[in-house]
């Protein structure tokens, strides 16, 4: 689980407009809060690969699955998941960012599951 949020907040830095057209309108600054969210998903993500930091880092990507779950539904609602791809793949696109909300769920049961004191690796 770790790698995953790694390579996923490294995604954030390598394309931050892809990212920050996703945030709602009505936050500010979203290149900002795209790095700041990037940031957070390096260092959790290296956080739940270490036992001591484990609980405590599963807890913080809860935290941000829940905090950025408003972009997901703006991503779906808005057709902006059509926008970020070629047009002959923007049908998939506007499925995908459907399909990504339940899964958004699923993302946070597994990290909740990381916070359990008898979970032994990441």
């Amino acid at each position: 689980m770790g790698f995953l949020y790694v390579l996923a907040g490294v995604a954030h830095f390598l394309a931050p407009r892809r990212f920050a057209r996703i945030v709602p309108p009505r936050f500010p600054r979203p290149r900002a809060l795209v790095y700041l969210s990037g940031a957070a998903e390096v260092v959790l993500g290296v956080g739940v690969l270490f036992r001591r930091t484990r609980r405590a880092s599963a807890w913080g990507i809860v935290a941000l699955l829940l905090a950025v779950f408003p972009a997901n539904v703006y991503m779906a609602t808005d057709g902006v998941a059509a926008e970020l791809v070629p047009d002959r793949y923007a049908g998939l696109a506007r499925v995908a960012a459907w399909v990504r909300l339940p899964l958004q769920g699923v993302l946070i049961l597994w990290a909740w599951w990381h916070t359990r004191r008898d979970v032994g690796g990441a």
